[in-house]
C-alpha cells in the first residue's frame, strides 16, 4: 500500500491533458515542465457540480491575487477534456483545467477515496489541494476543503 503524501515530497510527476487558459483546447502538460513556478494544483469531483463550481469561481474571482503571488493554477478531475471546455466556458474560467480520464493521478496523489452519498458508498475525487513550490516539492496540502475557504486557505501558502 502507498504511503499518504507528506509536506515535503516530491509531487508525483504526470501527463495530462489540459484545457482552458493558455492551452486552448486541449493540450499535453507535464507537472516537471512547470518547475520554477509556484503550482496549485487543486482535485475536485465533478464539472459543473454545485460545489465545484462554487470552489472554481472562488479561484476565478481571486485569480489576480494567485497571478500576483506567480503561481500556477490547474483544476483536476476525471472529466474529460470536452466536459472541461463546457465548464470553463459557462463560468469563465481564467485557469486550465486537466483531465485525468485514467484516474492515475488521483491515485497517485491519494485523493480517489471511497464516498457515501445517501447511504451508497462509491468512489470518487476527494476534494483536495496541493501547493507545489518552485522545485517542485509539496508545500501545502488542503483536504477536505470547504469551496468557499478554498482559496483564502490556499493564499496563505503561497
Amino acid at each position: 500500500m502507498r504511503s499518504e503524501l507528506q509536506l515535503g515530497d516530491l509531487a508525483p510527476d504526470f501527463t495530462l491533458t489540459a484545457v482552458g487558459g493558455s492551452y486552448s483546447d486541449g493540450e499535453e502538460l507535464r507537472l516537471s515542465s512547470l518547475r520554477g513556478r509556484a503550482v496549485v494544483l487543486y482535485f475536485y469531483s465533478k464539472d459543473d457540480t454545485p460545489g465545484c463550481t462554487a470552489q472554481a469561481c472562488d479561484l476565478r474571482d481571486r485569480y489576480s491575487a494567485f497571478v500576483s503571488k506567480e503561481a500556477l493554477v490547474f483544476g483536476v478531475s476525471v472529466d474529460s477534456p470536452k466536459s472541461h471546455a463546457k465548464f470553463i466556458a459557462k463560468y469563465a474560467l481564467p485557469f486550465p483545467l486537466l483531465s485525468d480520464e485514467s484516474r492515475e493521478v488521483v491515485q497517485a496523489y491519494g485523493v480517489w477515496v471511497e464516498k457515501s452519498m445517501y447511504g451508497k458508498k462509491y468512489m470518487g475525487t476527494e476534494r483536495s489541494t496541493f501547493v507545489i513550490a518552485r522545485d517542485g516539492t509539496i508545500r501545502a496540502i488542503h483536504r477536505k476543503i470547504q469551496p468557499a475557504e478554498h482559496a483564502e486557505a490556499v493564499l496563505k501558502n503561497l
